[in-house]
């Protein structure tokens, strides 16, 4: 423990280091804000409905991924999905298109085409996703009144909608610029960090609703619980020693002589990652 604090009070000493920790923290807690900013014209109490829909299954993933912007209703509702889904489509674009197997093999430039291509087309997948959104949302809120951005009780498509959906798209183009940000100026990869923040957030409460059904259930849950929070630390032990884990390829150099003296006949190792395709595949799978 006294090596871990030495080690923060280390990196809190960097000035270049602790610029970077407090920019990062600052964009998160910008996210963090965002997600729980309700868009116009909904009641929050009237999204118990959306809530219900979003505790399982795929809207459920969706809802944790945004750190639960999905059930608020809220201006970043969509989060970084679209951008994901974006970019997955540009990736298997560049395997099997041979345009865009070109663009990427230009270097630095074709890197920066591919992520231009890759906003554009985020922006695309936003607008259907925002309308998908909107119609579902009015579906679950039932019969409680939407107000149109006017001021009246009859939205349609040009006074809720359309700007809503305008909205919608905004936020997730401005969730995807935080991530950039951050991978810029801050630490490390910006869009798996607004990802992580997203599930982390959601993790106390789901804490807190376990520990809340087991209470209620009969004597003895409470060494379940235990258990299960064990079990929990080892799958997430087990996950970064997957993450981190290499296995070394040696490689034997051959040797050289040249004039009276010897070179080479060196022994290295090639690192290779276990998991070099990271969570790709189950994406891909999921998808």
């Amino acid at each position: 423990m006294k090596r871990f604090i030495n080690t923060l009070k280390n990196i809190w000493n960097i000035k270049e280091l602790r610029e970077r920790i407090l920019y990062t923290l600052a964009l998160v807690l910008i996210y963090r804000v965002g997600s729980f900013v309700v868009i116009p014209g909904i009641n929050p109490s009237d999204l118990a409905g959306l809530q219900d829909q979003t505790k399982d299954g795929v809207l459920g993933l969706l809802n944790m991924f945004s750190g639960g912007a999905f059930s608020n209703a809220s201006i970043f509702a969509l989060g970084i999905m679209p951008y994901i889904t974006a970019s997955i489509v540009m990736q298997l674009l560049t395997m099997i298109v041979p345009y865009f197997t070109k663009i990427q093999r230009e270097g630095e430039s074709g890197r920066r085409k591919i992520n231009q291509m890759t906003r554009w087309l985020t922006i695309i997948v936003t607008i259907f996703q925002s309308f998908a959104y909107l119609a579902n949302l009015r579906n679950q809120i039932g019969g409680a009144t939407i107000y149109s951005i006017t001021g009246s009780d009859s939205p349609n498509f040009i006074n809720w909608v359309l700007p809503i959906s305008i909205l919608l798209t905004c936020g997730t183009l401005f969730v995807m610029w935080l991530g950039e940000r951050i991978t810029d100026k801050g630490i490390g990869n910006g869009i798996s960090l607004l990802i992580m923040v997203g599930i982390v957030a959601r993790l106390p409460f789901a804490l807190f609703a376990e520990f809340a059904s087991r209470m209620e259930d009969n004597a003895g849950q409470l060494v379940i619980l235990f258990v299960e929070l064990i079990v929990l630390l080892v799958v997430i032990m087990l996950c970064i020693l997957l993450v981190q884990g290499t296995r070394r390829i040696p490689v034997q150099y051959a040797k050289r002589i040249i004039g009276n003296k010897q070179y080479g006949g060196a022994r290295q190792y090639v690192p290779i990652k276990v998991n070099a395709a990271g969570v790709m595949p189950i994406i891909l799978h999921k998808r």
